[in-house]
């Protein structure tokens, strides 16, 4: 069946996702645009390039239909979902486009008049790089240029390892690469608007891992959000935090904790993270890690082993482009990732499984009864874990026209159990069915049950470079 949103075609999946036949994948529709775009035999090149503030520049390149032909209103809806995508996982406040001057114009109000691009030029533009979002029409793009730079694999001494997600901060002892203690505390962040809650129980966490170790050498950590120089950005667990007290308590919060301790001390987006620890754990890089938690984490090691500046921001990239699509409540756009690849995702698909849970259960309480469920073998939350694994294929093969991808790791606490086979054996059938030179080209990975405890933490753990040996 094909559907349209402003002429842009929305093409339904051959895999249907069982519990949400609505579903559009963002990768099918752009697809169908461009061979409508080819078949004119007289397509526009548009072409972009997004700077960051450290001078890193991605470009991309894309076609769209002529001028006067009778779907030209698709180019808008087909740029603006691209570039959301750019934004999100490359960075970016200055946007250069070598194309049509209306597009152009529409994307600049776009970043100003709608509430979902006013998110992304406060969020993006000015909380990661200093500046609202700039849209800017010329022919003279600026060069590519990719910073890349090693991260962690420093395993030497004693370290302790951390990562903050919105259920729970989870802390390790490691010595020499080899987790001597490790804890998991429950907490609630995301609206705690006090930043000393974040600070004591992060505080609680790293005495409990010293405890273990007869000193402490160097703490790494992950957590949700855009970190540069190990401090915040962009901090979904300090969301609730008012803007004036994250710029006076916040934003250094992490740089203090480790002038504290009197060691060196780095934090980095827990994507990353995940990526990082799964690059070890198989000795492999092209890798993106996708972590399934209370939002979707994600990160990106390349070929040579290195990451980028890039975001990786998954959580916020378009992947369904139903206009009737999940909205994300916080950042008021639709069919984006958080949607379809967390516990969220498991919330909204619990009704439609015809599962009844408690009105105000939390999200996670909401998942560890459809993973009980699963256990048992019950048909409806195995329908859940179908669904998402249908999301997660389509998701896939989107990333891939964005990342040279030869392995996909895939975690978090939404895969524990046999409902995370489920998912990957869906998700393999998707590839597949609609994209079967993917097939041939990615490999899925699920961490066995000591890189699931422990793989993070030594990742997180590794990451602080220690001049010298450790006394």
């Amino acid at each position: 069946m094909i559907m349209t949103t402003n002429e842009l075609p929305l093409i339904a999946p051959r895999v249907t996702p069982a519990l949400h036949p609505e579903f559009r994948p963002g990768v099918l529709a752009t697809r169908a645009f461009g061979e409508m775009v080819r078949d004119t035999g007289n397509g526009v090149p548009v072409r972009l390039a997004l700077e960051q503030s450290d001078g890193s520049v991605f470009r991309h390149e894309t076609t769209v239909l002529p001028e006067g032909h009778p779907r030209a209103a698709a180019n808008a809806m087909h740029l603006e979902r691209l570039v959301k995508f750019l934004l999100w996982s490359r960075g970016g406040w200055k946007i250069s486009l070598d194309g049509p001057a209306a597009l152009a114009s529409g994307l600049e109000r776009h970043y100003a008049d709608t509430a979902a691009g006013r998110f992304d030029s406060e969020v993006v533009g000015e909380r990661v790089y200093d500046h609202p979002i700039s849209i800017v029409c010329t022919r003279d793009l600026p060069d590519a240029r990719v910073v890349t730079r090693p991260l962690g694999r420093h395993l030497e001494g004693n370290r302790i390892g951390f990562d903050l997600g919105g259920s729970d901060r989870k802390v390790a002892a490691v010595v020499d690469g080899r987790v001597v203690f490790s804890d998991e505390t429950v907490w609630d962040p995301y609206h705690k608007p006090d930043p000393q809650y974040h600070y004591d129980g992060l505080m609680d966490s790293l005495n409990k891992a010293a405890a273990h170790l007869p000193r402490v050498d160097a703490i790494g950590g992950s957590a949700a959000g855009v970190y540069v120089n190990s401090r915040v950005r962009v901090g979904s667990l300090f969301r609730g935090v008012g803007r004036e007290l994250f710029d006076a308590r916040v934003r250094n919060m992490f740089v203090d904790i480790g002038r504290a301790w009197g060691v060196p001390l780095e934090v980095v987006n827990d994507g990353e993270v995940t990526a990082l620890a799964g690059s070890m754990a198989l000795g492999v890089s092209s890798i993106l890690g996708i972590a399934l938690g209370t939002s979707t984490a994600a990160g990106y090691v390349t070929r040579d082993g290195t990451i980028t500046s890039w975001l990786n921001e998954l959580a916020f990239v378009p992947v369904d482009y139903n206009p009737e699509a999940p909205v994300d409540e916080w950042s008021g756009d639709y069919g984006v990732g958080s949607q379809y690849f967390s516990q969220q995702a498991v919330g909204r698909l619990i009704p439609a499984a015809g599962i009844d849970v408690s009105p105000g259960t939390p999200l996670p309480d909401q998942l560890k009864h459809v993973q009980a469920l699963m256990a048992e073998g019950d048909d409806r939350a195995r329908r859940i874990y179908e669904t998402l694994g249908v999301y997660l294929g389509y998701g896939v093969a989107q990333f891939a026209g964005f990342y040279d991808l030869r392995h996909v790791l895939v975690l978090g606490r939404v895969t524990s159990g046999a409902g995370g086979d489920v998912m990957l054996e869906r998700a393999r059938r998707v590839l597949d069915v609609e994209f079967p030179e993917l097939a041939r080209q990615i490999e899925f990975h699920v961490p066995d049950e000591h890189d699931k405890r422990h793989g993070q933490a030594i990742a997180a753990a590794s990451l602080p470079e220690v001049v010298g040996s450790p006394p």
